[in-house]
């Protein structure tokens, strides 16, 4: 792996985590909500395969849940935000990752219509 390639993947998981971050702070007026970060790796993946692409998409995904999570899913309000703020954070760690590929995974998981 040459240097420019490690370096283009560390910046790209630092902005990951800043995305997932901003979807948290933004789900963070909540009151009862608890704001945290998770940092997603994908130096392990080829993006250039399918396979490599799902499976970056399922950890942004995962991440989300992560951050956005719900405290009290009793209250109808936190799941609605939870909600609001796992989108927001998988569209701006999908859209930071500039991939065409995870791209095209990210809206064939969008609800048509």
């Amino acid at each position: 792996m040459t240097t420019a390639i490690s370096t283009d993947l560390l910046r790209a998981s630092a902005a990951l985590t800043a995305c997932l971050i901003v979807g948290a702070s933004a789900y963070a007026a909540a009151p009862t909500v608890v704001s945290t970060s998770v940092r997603v790796n994908y130096h392990d993946l080829n993006l250039a395969t399918e396979q490599g692409t799902h499976a970056l998409y399922a950890r942004i995904v995962s991440a989300a849940h992560k951050v956005c999570a719900a405290r009290d899913i009793r209250i109808l309000a936190d799941v609605a935000a939870a909600r609001v703020c796992e989108a927001q954070a998988i569209a701006h760690a999908v859209r930071d990752v500039n991939d065409p590929r995870l791209a095209a995974v990210y809206s064939a998981h969008q609800p048509q219509g």
